[in-house]
């Protein structure tokens, strides 16, 4: 009986375009306010998030701003990259240049 649930699912699914599941996802993965103190530094979070938001612009024929992301994603796996201070606690007047 769970066959014609998950046929359902997909056929609920299959109403979307990609460029929505993918934007819906890119929003589930997005680290809110509330939480980025517990996952700034979570590497596997960031890197999601970051993919997902890849994947939206490459839907959008924006390769570019998909590479940018990709980059992230990838200095967040090997990484490269670290989080950067809290933006409410983090130091006044500092700038990275980036």
């Amino acid at each position: 009986m769970s066959q014609p649930s998950q046929m359902s699912k997909t056929d609920q699914l299959n109403e979307f375009s990609d460029l929505e599941l993918a934007q819906v996802l890119m929003e589930r993965l997005s680290i809110s306010p509330n939480d980025w103190h517990r996952l700034k530094s979570n590497r596997n979070s960031r890197a999601s998030e970051q993919i997902a938001a890849a994947m939206v612009f490459l839907l959008k024929n924006q390769p570019q701003e998909a590479l940018v992301r990709l980059e992230q994603a990838v200095g967040w796996l090997d990484r490269s990259l670290s989080a950067p201070p809290c933006p409410t606690h983090g130091r006044k007047g500092l700038e990275t240049g980036d």
